[in-house]
């Protein structure tokens, strides 16, 4: 039996950023699947927020992705997921924090809210923070390198890909694909959808369509 069990949803894109972490360390694991609409019993004493990603290691409990592959990358130094630059240590956990603030939110609002206008809205957001992830991100930092942090994998990698991988679904439901003029994007897409650790527990995109019929509203007839 592993000392880590990670307890997750196939679902669910914040437990989908710990099992890449782990993946990608080679850490032994075992998986847990919740059932997010019938929890059970006892699952609020390993997550207190009744959230999924949360692991027990050993006698310990962690639970919030960002936290969670945080110390991952402590207690599992190798390969090393955070530079070790105070610096740009400081600017992954910006684009972390910009993750699960911006790009989120505008994310599920587009996909969720069944008003239209608030749709168009989000569409409008989403448009920048991708053009903010283009020019501030991948521009300035990934230099020739195909990740955020050039030639080495990061946590920002694995933090923001499960929306990536995703994004089929709100391009068929919203009809917002990613727009072909962020070309270092598209690239860092697909250098991500090669890594072994992301093909290991990728799904189609056929698979998230379906998965996500029941989260997208349809589409209102505008006025």
């Amino acid at each position: 039996m592993a000392d880590i069990k990670i307890y997750s949803a196939v679902v669910c894109p914040y437990a989908h950023r710990t099992r890449l972490v782990l993946q990608e360390k080679g850490i032994d694991f075992d998986l847990i699947e919740i059932d997010l609409q019938n929890k059970p019993e006892g699952f609020t004493k390993v997550s207190p927020y009744g959230k999924v990603p949360a692991i027990t290691h050993g006698e310990n409990r962690i639970w919030e992705s960002a936290v969670i592959n945080e110390y991952l990358d402590e207690v599992f130094p190798n390969p090393p997921l955070l530079p070790s630059n105070p610096i740009a240590k400081a600017q992954a956990r910006i684009w972390i924090d910009f993750a699960n603030t911006r790009l989120v939110p505008a994310f599920s609002t587009l996909l969720r809210s069944p008003d239209f206008q608030k749709q168009e809205e989000a569409k409008q957001e989403l448009y920048k923070h991708l053009e903010f992830i283009e020019n501030e991100g991948l521009g300035k930092l990934s230099g020739d390198g195909p990740y955020w942090f050039g030639e080495s994998i990061s946590l920002v990698d694995f933090t923001f890909f499960p929306w990536f991988e995703r994004w089929p679904a709100l391009k068929h439901y919203r009809g917002f694909g990613i727009p072909a003029e962020f070309t270092r994007l598209k690239q860092w897409k697909h250098a991500l959808k090669e890594r072994e650790s992301v093909q290991a527990i990728a799904h189609s995109k056929e698979f998230y369509i379906e998965r996500y019929a029941k989260f997208a509203a349809p589409v209102p007839v505008a006025a």
